[in-house]
């Protein structure tokens, strides 16, 4: 059979395509595979439409013999669900083998559940790590947030501009800070509509605002002192450019006038909201009958021979669904060592940006030291020794802010992936035991398009947790799991 070695790294930072191909050209020639191809790729494997790797499927694909696909690790080849379709349609007709050497799994055409399972499972946990290092990217912008620091660029009235090499702070922009001010003075008196301070706006300032343009500027806090960052409010640092008075003045012209919110009334039944009939797509409501809760299809499109279920009955059949999420402890083992030898992967990785980031700290260390040497001699003069000295501090802060992130993914990543395993070993006891509140997230977190079909509920099962229920059913894991995708009674 012949072989393809596949080498990837996001970037020339992380773990060398070379030392990847040396740790697994052994295992290469213990298979005895012959011819064999290796590719280097520089793409990252969860953005952009990944054309390396899909000329590799393609050369596959047009293959007249099977291919080997030797890779180091699971998430040196994938670190998402999406290239599983592709692979799997492949493996399904016997034109690939995947062999992950550091996991020691070899997926191929008649891989049972189980190895499918582990595969499934080491590109989730990739996939978990990829979102922790994006977390903490937005960490970073939530602690320049708590400084009031805004991370992107500013509304209109203000700017940025440089202060050192590689630095800029935002400032307030003096002609178009004034053109705000009219626009917000205009609107506050009441004699101006959107129309005519955009027709002002054109004969006054040369400026032709949309209206979407203006109601924005009359509905951002930034201009008397607050930034808003993904719907949350923080004070900001920067000079205001109107007061909150004139701010809530416009809001209350902008309103017309108050509207007493509507509320809706209703008990808290557990399945309220979370059901559509499947026959004709109308709500399933719920009603109470001599103590007992029945839910039911309104109807509302039309009559139709539509089933009355008692909630004790659907408790039990989406019960069933979380019973079945439990792992037999031969399979957890395997999903455990999985998750051991990814982590193992993620150390590595982490241990080589940990010594890059640590030489850059010593570089602006040595740096500090130099220009205090040369202030002391007279070759720089006291203004420009505050300026290299505070540039200097500031990546030394922000190495560390850095290394600090690097840590704590790794660490979150072993949490989050345990975390996933544990919650699916006692999502049925945690059903059982949950208050209504409680039990409506932990259907969500696991079930989507929940629907009444008859007298059974249909659904389809969120990611990761699709995978463990079709290997149990295909496995019958737990006793009396029947194959029409509800839970056994």
């Amino acid at each position: 059979m012949k072989a393809i070695i596949i080498a990837r790294v996001s970037d020339k930072k992380q773990d060398s395509n070379e030392a990847q191909v040396n740790r697994v050209s052994d295992y290469v020639k213990s298979k005895e595979f012959s011819p064999v191809t290796t590719y280097e790729i520089e793409e990252s494997s969860t953005h952009g439409d990944r054309l390396k790797f899909q000329a590799i499927i393609e050369e596959i694909r047009q293959s007249k013999e099977p291919v080997a696909i030797v890779v180091d690790t699971i998430d040196r080849l994938q670190r998402s669900f999406k290239e599983s379709v592709e692979l799997d349609d492949l493996r399904k007709l016997g034109k690939i083998e995947l062999h992950f050497y550091r996991e020691g799994l070899i997926i191929h055409k008649d891989s049972n559940s189980s190895d499918l399972l582990r595969w499934d499972m080491g590109v989730m946990f990739a996939r978990s790590y990829v979102l922790q290092l994006s977390d903490n990217v937005k960490r970073k912008q939530e602690q320049m947030l708590r400084n009031g620091e805004y991370p992107t660029k500013p509304p209109y009235g203000y700017k940025r501009v440089p202060i050192s090499k590689d630095k800029t702070e935002i400032v307030v922009d003096d002609y178009a800070s004034r053109i705000v001010q009219k626009v917000y003075e205009w609107y506050a008196t009441s004699s101006y509509s959107m129309e005519l301070i955009r027709q002002k706006l054109t004969k006054d300032y040369a400026l032709n605002w949309s209206k979407g343009f203006l109601d924005k500027v009359l509905k951002d806090h930034f201009y008397y002192g607050i930034m808003t960052w993904n719907k949350k409010t923080y004070p900001h640092k920067y000079i205001p450019i109107i007061t909150k008075l004139l701010f809530d003045q416009v809001q209350q012209i902008k309103a017309g006038f108050h509207k007493k919110p509507f509320k809706y009334a209703g008990k808290p039944y557990v399945y309220r909201g979370l059901l559509r009939c499947g026959h004709c797509g109308c709500a399933i409501t719920p009603e109470k009958h001599k103590g007992i809760v029945y839910y039911h299809c309104t109807q509302y499109y039309g009559k139709h021979e539509a089933k009355w279920l008692t909630e004790a009955d659907m408790t039990k059949q989406i019960g069933n669904v979380f019973k079945r999420l439990q792992l037999p402890n031969d399979i957890l083992k395997q999903v455990l060592g999985v998750l051991q030898n990814s982590h193992e992967g993620k150390v590595e990785f982490r241990d080589l940006q940990y010594a890059e980031l640590t030489k850059e700290h010593e570089l602006y260390t040595k740096r500090l030291e130099q220009i205090y040497l040369d202030k002391l001699d007279g070759r720089i003069t006291p203004p420009e020794y505050d300026n290299y000295h505070q540039s200097f501090r500031d990546k030394i802060a922000d190495v560390d802010t850095r290394i600090g992130m690097l840590q704590e993914a790794e660490d979150n990543y072993y949490i989050t992936a345990s975390y996933l395993v544990e919650f699916a070993q006692k999502a049925y006891e945690l059903f059982k035991s949950s208050e209504v509140e409680e039990r409506r997230q932990l259907i969500k977190l696991t079930l989507s398009n929940l629907r009444v079909e008859g007298e059974f509920v249909r659904y389809e099962v969120v990611k990761p947790y699709n995978a463990i229920l079709n290997y149990a059913d295909r496995q019958a894991w737990l006793p009396g799991v029947d194959s029409n995708r509800r839970p056994c009674s």
